[in-house]
Order: C-alpha cells, then sequence, then structure tokens
C-alpha cells in the first residue's frame, strides 16, 4: 500500500513523479486511447495530492497526450491513424538526413554506444518486455540523432520519437516485428560503420517503412 507523499518534498519533484509516471502509462497503453481519467481517483493510485496530478495533466495535454474538456472531464487522447501517418512522413525525411550526417560525423564510439543500447534486444524478445524494448527502441534513436552532431535536428527527431510511442507499444505487439526490428538495427550500424551512405540511407528508409506498414495493419 502506498503511503501518503511527504509533507517534506519539494512541489515541483511532486508534480515530475506525477507527470512521469502518468506519462508511462498513457505510452504505455496502461490508460487505453480515449479512456476517462478522474484527478482523485489518479491521486489516489499515485499517492499523490491531487495538485501535482492536475499539473501534470495539464502538462500532458501539452504534449496532446491527454484532452481536457471544461465540464466533460479528462481523456486520454486517441490514437489518430492520419496524425501518426503524418509524423511518419516527417521523420523519414530529417531521419535520413540524420542518418547521412551519422555517417559523416559519427566516432567510432558512437557506434560502440549503439551496438551497446541493442545488445539486450534478444533476452528483451524472448521475454516478450515490451516496456524494455520500446525504452531500447528510444535510446537508440536518440544515440542516431546524437551521431549527427546537429543539435536542432536532434531534438526535432526526439520530440517526434516521444509522440509516436503510444504507436510503437502496439507495433511492438507483434511477435515478427520485435526480431525484425532488432535486425534492422544491427543493419543500420554495419553501414554506419562502414561508412556506407546509400546503404545507411536505405536501411532507414526500410526500417521507417516497416514501422509504417505495421502501424497500418495493427490500427
Amino acid at each position: 500500500m502506498r503511503g501518503a507523499p511527504s509533507a517534506t518534498a519539494p512541489a515541483g519533484s511532486l508534480r515530475d513523479r506525477a507527470y512521469e509516471e502518468l506519462k508511462r502509462r498513457i505510452i504505455s497503453c496502461e490508460f487505453r486511447p480515449g479512456e476517462p481519467l478522474n484527478e482523485a481517483q489518479l491521486a489516489t493510485l499515485l499517492g499523490l495530492g491531487r495538485t501535482p496530478i492536475h499539473q501534470a495533466l495539464h502538462r500532458l495535454e501539452v504534449e496532446g497526450l491527454v484532452s481536457i474538456m471544461p465540464r466533460k472531464g479528462i481523456l486520454v487522447t486517441p490514437l489518430s491513424l492520419n496524425e501518426v501517418l503524418d509524423m511518419i512522413e516527417v521523420r523519414a525525411t530529417n531521419e535520413v538526413l540524420c542518418i547521412t550526417l551519422a555517417a559523416e560525423r559519427a566516432h567510432d564510439s558512437d557506434f560502440e554506444a549503439m551496438r551497446e543500447i541493442i545488445a539486450p534486444s534478444p533476452d528483451l524478445i524472448a521475454r516478450r518486455d515490451i516496456a524494455g524494448l520500446a525504452s531500447l527502441d528510444l535510446k537508440f534513436h536518440n544515440a542516431l540523432s546524437a551521431a549527427s552532431r546537429n543539435r536542432v535536428l536532434a531534438d526535432l527527431l526526439r520530440s517526434l520519437h516521444e509522440k509516436q510511442a503510444r504507436f510503437w507499444f502496439l507495433s511492438l505487439s507483434d511477435p515478427k516485428h520485435l526480431e525484425n526490428v532488432y535486425q534492422e538495427h544491427r543493419l543500420i550500424i554495419d553501414a554506419l560503420e562502414r561508412r556506407d551512405v546509400p546503404a545507411v540511407r536505405e536501411a532507414v528508409r526500410e526500417h521507417i517503412d516497416e514501422f509504417r506498414k505495421n502501424i497500418i495493419r495493427t490500427i
């Protein structure tokens, strides 16, 4: 049973804790798309006061994860196929640019770090640890973005990946797709290590297109 929040806990830390926990549950679809949420019930569930819950929900509204409707309540924002396809289109253009820059600018240590990130994949796939695989996928793509040595591009792609996170959970629920994603990650790193720009661009395009096709099948 959760205890009451510490009276001495800083307000900011409680707000951040509420935000991170609510976001995790929404992204993992523990709180289903379109599901109504109640501040009082969330406060009880997380062992927090109403104020940090209220603040966290408004932050999540800005990010498009919840909809707050006066006199109607709060809903987890429904998933929109058109919206995610629009995001994939923007992501595809920018991730190809990102990977091109990474092939030219990345250090060997970047590639080693990428291999370390994906190393747990076979074990996570065997255990069907979807949350672990989604976290790994985000870390991998953030590492690709960082290797471009272009902070503006990296920030843009990070934002797109976070917005697509709920769709990742749905796409990663297909056992065959889990293994395919791992192999696609390996192909991307292999091409990067060779500094083979045409090959790495094609590998990223294929990776994104497989995600797009799997989303269309899933939703």
